[in-house]
Parts: C-alpha cells; sequence; structure tokens
C-alpha cells in the first residue's frame, strides 16, 4: 500500500484518523531512561474515553502518543491534548491563542501568567505550536488531556491425512482465530481513493486495524514539516532535538489481571508469551497483526529455526551415543590406556615438568572418541545439507507469509518514499548550511558528501582494527595464562593435580574467555552504535545495514577467535624436544593432547555456547529489566503520596506505556541468534550436541522475547517488510563458511585421516593396532637444550633415555634425525584431499538441493496467477459497468434534447429506451 494514499483515501467528510498528544513536565534531575511514572491526580477521570485508549467522547479510537517536557518554575505539570480535525475551510485551525484546543487546559501561549521560559523552551514551543497546526491541516485529530503531575485447501488422500493431522496437532495449536486453516482467502488490493467504492467501508472505524492506523499517523508524523526547524523535517527531527520526549503508538489495553477487557494484547500473551505456552505453535498471523510484518517475519524465522533443529538435534544424539557404544571397541584408546605398553612422553614444559605415562591421558582418549569417530564425518556432511535445506524451507514459509499477508506485490521501490532523511542527518546538514550562511554562501541542496564523513570514516577503520586487536591480545593474555598455568600446577606436590593439569588449565582458560567474551559483546555492541552514528548515514535503512556490518564483524571476531585457536593453531607451531618454539623467549607454545585438540575444542565450544546463552538469557534479558522494575517501584514507593495505590489503579494507557522501555529494534535478537547458528553449524563436527542445547535455548527464547515484546516494551511502529533483509545474506555466508570449517577439523583437528593412512597404507593386520606408536616420534633425552631438561628426571622411578613425541620425524638414531619423516607428508597430502573433496562434495550437494527445492510453493504461484486473473477481471468488470453507466447518461441526455415523442413525430421516438445499468461495488473476491 502506497504511503501517499493510506491517509487520503477516505472522503473528506469521513476521514478520522486521531492522536493524543501527552504533554509532560521536565524536572532538572530528570533522566528518561529511567522510566518516568506519570499517574493522573483528577478525582473523577471521565470513564468513557476507558482509560486512555479513546478520546473524551469515548468513540474516536487514540493511534499515537507525543510526549514532550518543559520547565515551569511552580513545578511539574504534565498537559495532554487532543484536538479534532475539521475539513471545512472555516473548521481549519492551529494551536492559537484564539482558537483554544479542547479539553481542560488552555493553550500553551505566553499569556499564561507564568514567567517567561528561556529561549531554548521557547523556540520548541513555537515548534509544537506550528507542528501541531500542521497535523490539523494534514487530517489529524489532536485532544488535550486534564493537568497532570508527574510523579516519577486439499483433496483426496492429502485432505485425509491434513485432516488427521490437524487432528493430532490440535493440542499444540494456540487458540487464535487467525491460526485456525484457512480454505477462503479475500482478494486483496492496496487502498486508494481512485478504487474505494470496491471497498467495504461500511464500518469506517474499523475498516484499518490499529498497527495500519498507528502506522498512517506515523507517516503523517514524518511528513508533517516544522518550518521554524528550517531544514527539520518530521516527528524524527523534533524528537532529536528535544521538541518532543517521546512518540509511541498505544497498545491494545492491559495483558493482565481481572475484569481486562478482551484485546489482542491480552490474547497475545495468554497464548503467545508465557512459558506455559512452550509447546505450542506461535500465532503468527496475530503477532503480524498487532505488532507489523518485520516482527512477524522475526519470529516466524526463529519458530522454522528451532523446528529445524529437531532433526538435527536427533542425529547429534544418535552420533554421540554411537560413540559412547563405541569407546570400548576403539583400538587406538585401548592402547593409550594400556599400562603394558609403557610409553614414556616428553616433558610439557621445561625444568618443572617430568616425564609422564602416556596412560595417564586415558581418560581425556577415551572421551575424545565421543566426538572423533567415523560418525562425526557423516554428521558435518548431515549438518551442511541441513543448513541448505533450512534456508530454502525459509524462503518457501516466507513467500507462504507473503501471500497471506498480501505481500507479494509489495516491492522495496515501493517502501523507498518511506525512507525519510535520519534525524541527525538532518541535524548535520542544518549545521552545514548555517556555516555556509555565515561565509555568505549558496545553501541549496545542501548535503553531506565524503569529505563531511572522512574523519568518521577514518575513526571506524581505526577502531575497528584496534578493537580486532584488542580481541587478539585477550586470546594472547588467555595463552599465556594456560602455558604459566600448567608450569605452576606441574611443581605441585599433589599427584591427583598433577595428573588433572590439562582439564584444570582449558576448563578454567574457557571460563576466563567466556566471561571476557560476555563482557565484550556488550561492549562492542554500543561501539558499534556509535560508530555508525557519527557516519550520520542518510537513511534508517543505512543505518541499521551498517550498525548490523559493524556489530557482527566485531561480535564474530570476540565470539570465535578463542575456538579458532584452539582448532587451528594449538600444537600446530610447537617445534621439538630440543627445538621448541617459545613466545617472547619465555614462554613455550601448547601441545595438544595425544588423543588430538577435538576434545578440547569440545569442551571450548560447549563452555563458550552454554555460558553465553545462559548468562545473557536469564542475567541480560531476564535478569536486568525485572531489577530495573524493582528499582522503580522502590523510588516510587518512596516519593508518591499516601493515596498512591488508587493513583495508580486510574492511570491512563498512555502513562502506563510511558513507563515501558522504548523499542530498540530486531538488530539485538538477530545477532543473539546468527552467533547461535554460527555455534551449531561451524564447528559442529566437534560437539554433535549443539543442536541439542540450541533448540533448548530456543524454545525459552522464543517466550522470553514474546514476554518481552508484549508486556515489556512500548508498542513499536509496524513496519512492512517481505523478508529478514541483510541477515539471510548472513546466514547463507556462514552455512557456506561451515562447510570449508568443518573439512579443516575432520581433515587437520581430529584424527581421521590419519587413522585412514594408517589403516590402508602402514597396518600389517588391516587393523588399527600400532596406531598410537605410528604417530609418536623419538627422542633422546641427551638431546635437550641447556637449561631446558627437567630438573626431577627419576619421578618415573627410572632413568629414562629415550622418551616420545607426538609428530612424524626421523628417529635420533636415523642420518637425518628429527626431520620430517615422508609419513607426514603422506598425511598432509591426504588430508588436503579430503579438505578439497569434502568442500566440492557438500557444496554440490548443498547446491543441488537449493535446485530441487523450488522458491516459491506449486500451490502458491498457482494462487498468485489466480490472484492476478481475478483482479483483472474485477477492473475489466467494473470499466464495464463505468461505460455502461456513461453510455446511459449520454442516451439520457440525448433524449432531452429531443422533442417529446408524440402521435404527430413517431419517428423521434425509439423502440426501446436504454436503461441505466446497475452500478456494482466489489467488496473483494472469494478464492
Amino acid at each position: 500500500m502506497r504511503v501517499n494514499e493510506k491517509y487520503s483515501t477516505l472522503p473528506a467528510e469521513d476521514r478520522s484518523v486521531h492522536i493524543i498528544n501527552i504533554c509532560a513536565i521536565e524536572d532538572i534531575g530528570y533522566l528518561p531512561s529511567e522510566g518516568t511514572l506519570l499517574n493522573s491526580l483528577s478525582v473523577d477521570p471521565d470513564a468513557e474515553c476507558k482509560y486512555g485508549l479513546y478520546f473524551r467522547d469515548g468513540r474516536r479510537k487514540v493511534d499515537y502518543i507525543l510526549v514532550y517536557h518543559h520547565k515551569r518554575p511552580s513545578g511539574n505539570r504534565t498537559l495532554v491534548r487532543r484536538v479534532q480535525h475539521s475539513d471545512t475551510p472555516s473548521g481549519a485551525r492551529s494551536v492559537k491563542q484564539d482558537h483554544p484546543l479542547p479539553g481542560k487546559g488552555a493553550s500553551l501561549d505566553a499569556g499564561s501568567g507564568e514567567p517567561p521560559m528561556d529561549y531554548h523552551e521557547d523556540d520548541k514551543r513555537f515548534r509544537r505550536e506550528e507542528y501541531e497546526g500542521n497535523l490539523l491541516e494534514a487530517g489529524l485529530e489532536l485532544e488535550r488531556d486534564e493537568d497532570m503531575y508527574h510523579i516519577n485447501e486439499t483433496r483426496g488422500l492429502l485432505k485425509k491425512i491434513n485432516s488427521v493431522l490437524q487432528k493430532i496437532t490440535d493440542p499444540i495449536q494456540p487458540k487464535v482465530a487467525e491460526h485456525r486453516p484457512q480454505t477462503m482467502k479475500r482478494l486483496s488490493y492496496p487502498f486508494s481513493r481512485e478504487k474505494q467504492h470496491l471497498f467495504d467501508l461500511s464500518d469506517k472505524d474499523s475498516f484499518f486495524d490499529s498497527k495500519t492506523r498507528s502506522t498512517i499517523v506515523y507517516e503523517i508524523l514524518k511528513r508533517t514539516t516544522c518550518t521554524k526547524a528550517k531544514y527539520s523535517m518530521g516527528i524524527t527531527s523534533l524528537l532529536a532535538n528535544g521538541v518532543y520526549a517521546a512518540a509511541y503508538p498505544l497498545h491494545d489495553g492491559d495483558y493482565n489481571g481481572e475484569n481486562v477487557e478482551f484485546n489482542d494484547r491480552k490474547l497475545l500473551y495468554e497464548e503467545w508469551a508465557r512459558y506455559g505456552v512452550f509447546y505450542k505453535y506461535q500465532p503468527i498471523d496475530l503477532v503480524r497483526k498487532y505488532f507489523g510484518e518485520k516482527i512477524g517475519l522475526y519470529f516466524a524465522w526463529l519458530g522454522v529455526y528451532t523446528q529445524m533443529l529437531i532433526p538435527a538435534s536427533i542425529v547429534g544424539i544418535i552420533v554421540f551415543l554411537y560413540g559412547c557404544a563405541t569407546m570400548d571397541e576403539n583400538i587406538p584408546s585401548m592402547e593409550m590406556c594400556d599400562q603394558r605398553h609403557n610409553i614414556t612422553m616428553c616433558p610439557l614444559c621445561d625444568k618443572t615438568c617430568s616425564y609422564w605415562k602416556m596412560s595417564s591421558a586415558c581418560a581425556t582418549a577415551r572421551a575424545s572418541h565421543l566426538f572423533d569417530n567415523p560418525a562425526t564425518v557423516f554428521f558435518s556432511v548431515f549438518m551442511a545439507l541441513w543448513a541448505a535445506t533450512f534456508m530454502e524451507h525459509w524462503k518457501r514459509k516466507q513467500m507462504r507469509l507473503n501471500y497471506r499477508w498480501d505481500l507479494t506485490g509489495f516491492e522495496e521501490e515501493e517502501e523507498a518514499v518511506k525512507d525519510h532523511p535520519r534525524a541527525e542527518y538532518e541535524a548535520r546538514v542544518l549545521e552545514k548550511s548555517l556555516k555556509k550562511e555565515s561565509r555568505n554562501k549558496e545553501t541549496d541542496k545542501v548535503k553531506l558528501t565524503w569529505r563531511d564523513r572522512f574523519p568518521a570514516y577514518l575513526t571506524n577503520l581505526v577502531s575497528i582494527i584496534f578493537m580486532i586487536a584488542v580481541t587478539f591480545a585477550i586470546v594472547l593474555g588467555v595463552i599465556i595464562y594456560r602455558i604459566s598455568m600448567a608450569a605452576a600446577l606441574a611443581m605441585n606436590s599433589s599427584p591427583s593435580v598433577r595428573s588433572n593439569i590439562r582439564v584444570t588449565v582449558t576448563a578454567t582458560a574457557v571460563i576466563i574467555n567466556l566471561v571476557v567474551i560476555i563482557l565484550l559483546d556488550e561492549v562492542y555492541g554500543c561501539i558499534a552504535r556509535w560508530l555508525t552514528k557519527i557516519e550520520v548515514p542518510k537513511t534508517e535503512k543505512s543505518f541499521e545495514e551498517r550498525l548490523i556490518f559493524k556489530a557482527f564483524l566485531l561480535k564474530f571476531v570476540n565470539s570465535y577467535t578463542p575456538i579458532f585457536y584452539v582448532a587451528f593453531f594449538k600444537g600446530r607451531f610447537v617445534g621439538r624436544p630440543g627445538d621448541y618454539v617459545y613466545i617472547f623467549r619465555s614462554f613455550r607454545m601448547e601441545e595438544c593432547a595425544p588423543g588430538g585438540c577435538l576434545m578440547e575444542l569440545c569442551i571450548q565450544l560447549s563452555i563458550i555456547m552454554l555460558g553465553k546463552q545462559l548468562i545473557q538469557n536469564n542475567l541480560f534479558e531476564i535478569g536486568i529489566p525485572k531489577m530495573k522494575k524493582l528499582i522503580r517501584y522502590l523510588k516510587l514507593k518512596q516519593q508518591s503520596p499516601p493515596d498512591h495505590e488508587e493513583c495508580v489503579k486510574r492511570k491512563q494507557r498512555y502513562e502506563v506505556d510511558y513507563n515501558l522501555e522504548p523499542f530498540a529494534g530486531l538488530t539485538p535478537e538477530y545477532m543473539e541468534m546468527i552467533i547461535q547458528f554460527g555455534f551449531v553449524t561451524l564447528f559442529v563436527a566437534s560437539f554433535p550436541l549443539a543442536p541439542l542445547f540450541a533448540l533448548l535455548n530456543n524454545i525459552i527464547e522464543i517466550r522470553l522475547d514474546a514476554k518481552k515484546f508484549v508486556t515489556e516494551l512500548r508498542r513499536p511502529v509496524a513496519v512492512r517488510a517481505k523478508d529478514i533483509g541483510i541477515w539471510y545474506n548472513i546466514l547463507r555466508g556462514i552455512g557456506k563458511l561451515a562447510v570449508i570449517i568443518n573439512a579443516f577439523v575432520i581433515s587437520f583437528t581430529s584424527d581421521f585421516i590419519p587413522r585412514l593412512v594408517y589403516l590402508y597404507m602402514y597396518s600389517k593386520n588391516g587393523t588399527m593396532h600400532g596406531f598410537v606408536n605410528h604417530t609418536l616420534s623419538s627422542f633422546n633425552v641427551s638431546d635437550f637444550q641447556n637449561g631446558t631438561a627437567p630438573n626431577d628426571p627419576l619421578d618415573l622411578g627410572y632413568e629414562v633415555q629415550i622418551c616420545r613425541y607426538k609428530d612424524y620425524r626421523e628417529p635420533p638414531w636415523s642420518e637425518n634425525k628429527y626431520d620430517i619423516s615422508k609419513d607426514f607428508w603422506a598425511v598432509l597430502a591426504a588430508r588436503l584431499a579430503f579438505v578439497i573433496v569434502f568442500q566440492n562434495l557438500v557444496m554440490f550437494m548443498s547446491d543441488f538441493v537449493d535446485w530441487v527445492i523450488p522458491d516459491i510453493p506449486k500451490d502458491i504461484s498457482q494462487q498468485i496467477h489466480k490472484e492476478k486473473v481475478l483482479m483483472v477481471e474485477l477492473f475489466m468488470r467494473e470499466e464495464q459497468d463505468k461505460q455502461q453507466l456513461l453510455e446511459t447518461w449520454m442516451e439520457k441526455e440525448r433524449q432531452k434534447d429531443e422533442p417529446p415523442c408524440n402521435h404527430h413525430n413517431t419517428k423521434a421516438c425509439p423502440d426501446s429506451l436504454g436503461s441505466p445499468a446497475p452500478s456494482h461495488a466489489y467488496h473483494g473476491g472469494v478464492l
């Protein structure tokens, strides 16, 4: 629906779009973020206005709220103005002294006997008066409230199957009318003045729902200019300049409590925003009806993602159980645990660490088999195909929603008209134009160029590089911590402490990483928003895309850098005994356990993933809002008068909503799920249970977000959208990257390829016996560098001559001792070959899935075609009716001009007169 037609399509006498304008009073120490509570202290509030949902007449519904503060020496007072619109020339009114607004208060003119305000307050008041007068001329109705005090269908077999499925799933369906399966769909068309006779306008008050009405009002608010602000345009600029403190549409009413009038908000709370209905489907159509298409698409995507996690979780559990079932049959881990082999390993650190038995790493080796087994490769291929199937399934679901929500003809070009310049952009343009005026230069068509933004671009580049460097520095610090801690624990006299060095160091380091990641996530989110603001993007769409790019880049690096280190760098640049690699010439690089680094990668991934979900969901999204509410309640209780409880009961709807948190956009919600999607897909080869934990988290996340939108946030302005925007491209990119990363994890991090090479090239009996010994190289302890040999070489009770270490190198008795052996090159070639084959095969299979599954379901494409045919028939019939009416009118006019028919003039009388064709008004065909 085109914006410029939304609010100008009804006849002049029928237009009835309303707005309520609240004037709240600002105290010197008032902070809007603290959620000021506004209470009506009138003794007998008008019951017919239904607590602020309607105008004082009880019939006209309130669609939008404007709030502004101003200072008065006499105290804090709040004015709410309501102004009625009239289309007659004599009835057009603006906010003037001689035309006071209806309501208990008079106009806010300087002649009220109050002390004069400062220049800034006068300027804001003049802007408000002009802006509100322009709103009246645009056709809105405003009303001032009383004085207030500031207290702080299928056939055959498919039909039968669908009927059975409906009966089975009926208990988990929300009890919402919009969620019931529809067998008919009304023919729809964007409303316009030229075609208004095609629509059913019998009930003009309910022709548009509350979401659409508030959107219409918001568009008028954005388009109405205020010339006193010069280059300022619309409500966004007035909000940015402090002329108004808030602007928001109203919720439909209360969602909880006794004797609450039934409304969509209450229905959403009962059937969607409670944890007790977690097992039910979401009422997506009702969500869209109440919050708009953009928010509806987010929850629809989240629901599809959560549903698709169910099969991935089941397969992941099967892979994990397979590892448990075959643990005792794994020959390499059995050899490592067999003490009869008596394999002596080289020290893990210089001086303080001594020689150790490989059998002491038995538990780690057995646990590694849970995630490092042949089923892991299958699961990696499955998850790559799962990601492609998920994207295709969402595209089809999105197309169904577009059809159901009448978005198939919606294009971004239609919304481009709505991309008004942001208030901050207009402020910068105004500042630039004033500078040019002071220099007596031409100020026409002033806009921001790249030269104006160059300092911001430079700041962005330097800041992003610096923050990425900070992330790398923190990871390096944690590495040094691990090395130092391992050396310190090795000197402990307790055998139990020395035997659990790896587990202790890994667990504590991961916890440190988790805390740092969570803290930096919040910091990087704020910095990304600040960096985007200083760029001063022109439109909200541009602002959102730039913010998403910066926030995703920083949070991706922050969340995955420690995991990338363990997966691809730990143990790769260690060196060998007698020639180790050192950091800062003091700290020896870490080594992987004899069973590889995959188990440590699993621990790192699981703790970071679960920790982020539990802490960020429970603490940040639940705990902090509840703490804010408690603080506001305690402050209110201390400052409220004795009859405060009675006042609270009589709070108006706009007062309750003003106390809610402003809507900050969907970027944080999407970002949280995108990072989780990365955990589920990027390193799933090392943690098959990741989809299961993501599923459990999302079941709670859906209801948590729903509750937040219904109960804790102001109602957002409904925004039309036909897709999830840039997030879809990010998801596709992560899916492609996951194939490459999992190929390298299987090939280089796990022992899957070395085992295959040994089994088919070096095994004498076609089994894995001798694999562990094949992967270990020998070192003569006499070749240690000075000062690096163990301080206690007899710690094992015997003198060690040869120790073993994990690598493919020549033995000390070889001519080229300690050089890389040919086995290393054979394994490396097999690893690279596996990466190439795996990546191309899985990519081909993913693209095949993409090609096989059509983006648009066949039944939807048929219905869309049928709608177009019916629409053409409707318009052709309409044109025929118009033509018949025109011909009838012309015939009547011709009859008037001809002489009257009598017996003397029979030639002038036609045999039959054309009768006028009946006029038809089509209110929507039924498909």
